[in-house]
């Protein structure tokens, strides 16, 4: 097998074939599937094997301690064959991973060949195809969380450790000083928890990511800004807890942590940073200086972590093994989102040339992940490529309802009445002759009697149920927030009505099932999802002049999406998925309608670390659409593009502004001003009321809507996989 090796002595780094380890009992033998590089720890290691004796030893004074003891009690020949011996040797690179167990040893009753576990240590958790990991030093994986996500269990688990510390509580304010890996992780863990998280940390890259993941403020440490943050925050007083999660040799975390800590408040040193203490300033405050020792209790304990005895939990709560499943739990209930931490996925026969990058400052991460040939055998595009199912849309379903006498105006219900519902709906429906706005239903009474007031429902309500079982309403309207998207398409549509629900349609893909499963049951398909592209009047008569194809096409979109106001509850991804998940599907089924057919591929990757996506769809005739969903662009550049080429034409849309058509001899053009901007609202609410009132098909066949719905909800199955998805059709 494989194994990533360094040389102390040169700094040589080797991808070195290795005798696979025996399965011992008390332990497990694994099969990494990702291994996660701790950019901060190994780094530092990797760089130190670089230096010079003489900056080998300054970086490590206690090492020379012992080597001074050693030349005291057997004499400088036999220390200096001893350190060279021990020096001149390969070391083990690695603590952190995820695999599947290959084979069980004995007294190991707790899982089975196999399962997916998460795996930490410095000596068991390795960057190596297989390891050895003893009991307390694994964990079974939810089943809900992708392989790539609980690579990151060890660290997650020193980040946890080092919040015990602190001793947070709710509503408390703290300082994270350095936002790499560990204190990425440390704020969000913060935040889930109930505590306002300032961040510090002089690149503002890492800044950006904390504050998009939930810290309140972040900044240079330098700059007055993380200052004027906490001061706002606390009244004045300081933080309850300073966390210092930075490396290197500067003293000023330490003094920062001194100068914006409260009176009697707590310091928690988890990274290795210097500590000269300023006296007066820590002795004026009294502050509590606390040291996290990394993954928590039965560390360094080899009776505990070579010999698998546990510690009772009544007397200790929180040990390595259980920190380590309580981070794997808060990751798989989305508590804390561990993926645009992850700035590359590298394939494991490369490790050698990304550590390189990495030391050399090329390659510039907050956390890189390996990938093992066995996982590229079952993720890579091939025979046994993994597949998502997409569900099949029942037969027997009633395409059409019965017509509508003429002068009957069409009753509408809207379930919803938040910013986009009285912004983008509303306003085209109720100037709409031959429609009825019926019934508002809300949550809270004011915001239902604010939108009858404004648009003129006949009644306002809180009370769902008595609006489905109103025979006289034809049609709902579902405009809430994305987690309950699904579920109350599913009631509607069982309760006979058609149904426009705003995208997406469902964030997983049992809710999706969930409502095919509603349509099968009632026999009505009367389902429209909100893709409003497609109706766009300049995207309309630029696909007619565009013509009819004869090749396969290529097609770019570029969505200036921006970054997210603190407190969106669009930011809340743990209960109303990504941003991708929730909007994605515009831009899916905008391409698939141009390219007019539906996916069969999905490729994704988020190569910069934060939420950026790149998506690679494939259709049957070989064209390819690529979406580009990025955060980090500027404001003020159009929010979309899009160009389509084939068959020597191009199509360029503009923002909505503008669209042209270039065919080699001419090119035609149409534009509106920006203010009369036209994304397509007006003509799909108007398409879905004439299918309402004539019984017609609805504007959009509902095995497109299925199609978009998983091809969007397979951008997360690509990126925890790395490769490709296939889309079949569930059989």
């Amino acid at each position: 097998m494989k194994q990533v090796v360094q040389n102390y002595k040169s700094g040589e780094l080797a991808l070195l074939d290795v005798p696979v380890p025996g399965c011992k009992p008390g332990g497990v033998l694994v099969r990494t599937a990702y291994s996660l590089i701790s950019t901060g720890t190994e780094l530092m290691k990797v760089s130190e094997a670089g230096m010079s004796m003489l900056g080998k030893a300054r970086s490590r004074p206690d090492q020379v301690a012992k080597v001074v003891q050693s030349v005291a009690t057997n004499g400088v020949p036999a220390t200096y064959r001893k350190v060279m011996g021990k020096l001149d040797s390969y070391t083990p690179l690695g603590y952190s991973l995820c695999g599947v167990v290959e084979q069980v040893g004995d007294r190991i009753d707790d899982v089975k060949a196999g399962d997916l576990v998460a795996c930490a240590g410095n000596e068991h958790a390795l960057h190596a195809e297989l390891n050895w990991v003893p009991k307390n030093l694994y964990t079974p994986v939810p089943d809900s969380l992708a392989p790539r996500h609980a690579a990151f269990g060890t660290v997650g688990s020193i980040a946890l450790q080092g919040v015990r510390q602190g001793e947070s509580r709710l509503g408390e304010v703290a300082l994270v000083v350095g936002l790499g890996l560990i204190g990425q992780l440390v704020a969000q863990l913060l935040t889930a928890s109930g505590v306002r998280v300032v961040g510090a940390d002089p690149d503002p890259a890492r800044c950006e990511l904390a504050e998009r993941l939930g810290a309140v403020a972040c900044g240079d440490p330098a700059s007055p800004a993380v200052e004027s943050a906490v001061a706002e925050l606390t009244d004045g007083h300081g933080v309850d807890q300073v966390y210092l999660a930075a490396g290197g040799g500067s003293n000023q975390p330490v003094e920062l942590a001194a100068r914006l800590c409260r009176d009697r408040g707590r310091v928690v040193d988890i990274g290795k940073c210097r500590l000269d203490l300023p006296w007066n300033a820590y002795y004026e405050k009294e502050l509590d200086v606390r040291f996290s020792r990394s993954y928590g209790p039965g560390r360094y304990d080899p009776e505990y972590e070579i010999e698998g005895r546990d510690y009772p939990i009544g007397y200790v709560r929180w040990t390595e093994r259980r920190n380590l499943a309580c981070f794997l739990d808060l990751v798989a209930r989305g508590r804390v989102d561990v993926e645009p931490l992850i700035t590359r996925t590298a394939d494991f026969d490369d490790a050698v040339e990304t550590y390189q990058r990495l030391k050399d400052g090329e390659l510039k991460a907050v956390a890189v992940l390996f990938r093992y040939p066995e996982q590229v055998a079952e993720d890579g595009p091939s025979a046994d490529a993994p597949v998502v199912s997409v569900p099949v849309v029942p037969g027997g379903a009633r395409s059409s309802a019965p017509v509508r006498a003429a002068k009957t105006p069409v009753r509408l219900a809207f379930v919803g009445a938040g910013n986009y519902a009285t912004s983008m709906l509303l306003p085209h429906l109720a100037r709409r002759d031959g429609v009825e706005l019926s019934t508002v239903v809300t949550t809270t009474a004011l915001s239902a009697a604010n939108a009858q007031r404004k648009f003129g429902f006949r009644e306002a309500t809180t009370d769902l149920d008595a609006v489905l079982g109103d025979a006289s309403v034809d049609a709902v309207f579902v405009v809430t927030r994305h987690s309950s998207h699904a579920e109350l398409t599913r009631k509607a549509l069982l309760a006979g009505k058609a149904v426009f629900v705003e995208k997406p349609l469902a964030l997983t893909s049992q809710e999706l099932t969930g409502v095919l499963d509603a349509v099968e049951e009632s026999g009505n398909d009367r389902l429209q999802v909100g893709f409003n592209r497609r109706f766009a009047p300049l995207l309309q008569e630029a696909r007619k002049r565009f013509g009819t194809r004869t090749g396969p096409a290529s097609l770019r979109y570029l969505v200036n999406a921006g970054r997210l106001d603190h407190g969106s509850w669009y930011l809340q991804q743990g209960t109303e998925g990504s941003r991708f998940a929730g909007e994605g599907g515009h831009f899916v089924d905008t391409a698939s309608w141009l390219l007019g057919a539906d996916p069969v591929s999905v490729y994704a990757l988020a190569p910069s670390g934060n939420e950026d996506l790149q998506v690679v769809l494939s259709y049957p005739d070989g064209s390819t659409a690529t979406i580009s969903y990025v955060t980090t662009g500027a404001p003020g550049f159009p929010k979309e593009t899009l160009d389509l080429v084939a068959d020597g034409k191009v199509l360029q849309l503009d923002d909505f502004v503008r669209s042209s058509v270039y065919d080699g001899r001419k090119r035609w053009v149409s534009s509106r001003l920006p203010k009369a901007r036209d994304k397509g609202q007006a003509g799909e609410l108007a398409a879905f009321v004439r299918a309402v009132r004539s019984g017609g098909p609805m504007p959009v066949p509902l095995r497109s809507l299925v199609a978009t719905t998983a091809a969007t909800l397979a951008v997360r199955a690509a990126l925890a996989g790395g490769a490709p998805v296939t889309l079949a059709e569930a059989r």
